[in-house]
């Protein structure tokens, strides 16, 4: 069981940006004294819901902050970015770090952002493939050049070539966010673990892993690494401990309904249409019935129970609901030091 730490930097009421971004970094540090495999990294533009808006440069500063702790983007969104640019970023942070960096990699939404920063409603709606697969190519080939409907350029050098100083296998581990059967058939195919989101109830995900499967071994690859590549797989979640169920539910009612409440109201849509419709209140409620809130052995229970009934074992659970960084860290110090020897025992 890989136990890792999801983290938003999320502003909640009444805290400024640089207090939500100092609370993320402590978060990663914790993490790492806890004994948690990893840290996933959000990246949001324009609402407090996540005050990092490049993983990728969030990432770079924790992997100089640790020593042990694998660091992830969860994710960068590819709709609102140059491929190349993000691949380049990838594979020197894959290089520097000596192997301790993954790349999540999304579609991301309908958001301002693809009109600020230029790329377009397209780029979200047709063009998620080809930069994915343009990515892909720039990780693992020496020289690279694009002829596709988005991108086209010459061909160039990759530098620096991810895999030129590591053992194992070229460049960093990439994953794909799935929130759809089309997403899922399109990470199966090309044989890239998913992160599954923390909405999807153990039978959603088991459905998507099965889906994963049947579509990875029908697009012709190699059952044994299928089944290795199955075990990468990484679901999100919520996790929040407590001496008692009813009071670490408490705490996410609190403070990250009143996250979500602000949050959703901040989102703009690059085309009119509505942004986010659910209720808060009804969504904490939701995951604090899915996910780990409550004492350490339920804590632990849950954890073991979603793994039993969707095989994946890698675990990105948000830390810090209750938006404050006392409590974050507590919560994240009582995730290393009580419910992780439960799940290894």
């Amino acid at each position: 069981m890989h136990i890792g730490a999801f983290v938003l930097g999320g502003q909640f009421p009444g805290q400024g940006h640089g207090e939500a971004l100092h609370r993320a970094v402590r978060s990663a540090e914790v993490a790492e004294a806890a004994g948690l495999s990893d840290v996933w990294l959000a990246e949001h533009h324009f609402i407090p819901y996540g005050t990092c808006p490049n993983a990728a440069t969030l990432a770079a500063l924790l992997l100089g902050r640790t020593h042990r702790i694998g660091v992830g983007t969860a994710v960068s969104v590819l709709s609102s970015q140059h491929p190349v640019a993000l691949g380049e970023q990838a594979a020197l942070l894959h290089l520097a770090s000596g192997g301790r960096f993954t790349l999540g990699v999304g579609r991301g939404g309908p958001w301002a952002e693809l009109e600020v920063f230029g790329t377009g409603l397209k780029a979200y709606e047709e063009g998620f493939p080809e930069a994915l697969d343009l990515l892909l190519r720039w990780l693992r080939e020496p020289r690279v050049g694009a002829r596709g409907e988005r991108f086209r350029f010459r061909e160039v050098e990759v530098v620096p070539r991810p895999d030129e100083a590591l053992d194992g296998p070229a460049g960093p581990p990439v994953m794909v966010a799935c929130t759809s059967p089309r997403t899922v058939r399109l990470a199966a195919g090309r044989l890239l673990p998913m992160l599954v989101g923390m909405h999807c109830g153990d039978e959603e995900k088991a459905e998507m892993t099965a889906l994963w499967r049947r579509t990875a071994l029908e697009s012709g690859h190699d059952p044994e690494l299928v089944a290795a590549t199955a075990e990468r797989h990484v679901s999100a979640g919520v996790a929040q401990l407590g001496d008692t169920r009813r009071e670490a539910a408490e705490v996410l009612t609190k403070a990250l309904a009143e996250l979500l409440r602000t949050s959703f109201e901040s989102y703009v849509t690059v085309d009119g249409r509505p942004g986010p419709q659910r209720d808060p209140d009804a969504y904490v409620e939701m995951l604090c019935r899915l996910h780990p809130v409550g004492p350490p052995r339920l804590a632990a229970d849950r954890l073991a129970a979603t793994a039993e009934r969707t095989g994946i074992t890698r675990f990105a659970l948000l830390v810090e609901g209750s938006g404050e960084l006392a409590a974050t860290e507590l919560n994240v110090t009582r995730l290393g030091g009580e419910v992780l020897p439960l799940l290894e025992s």
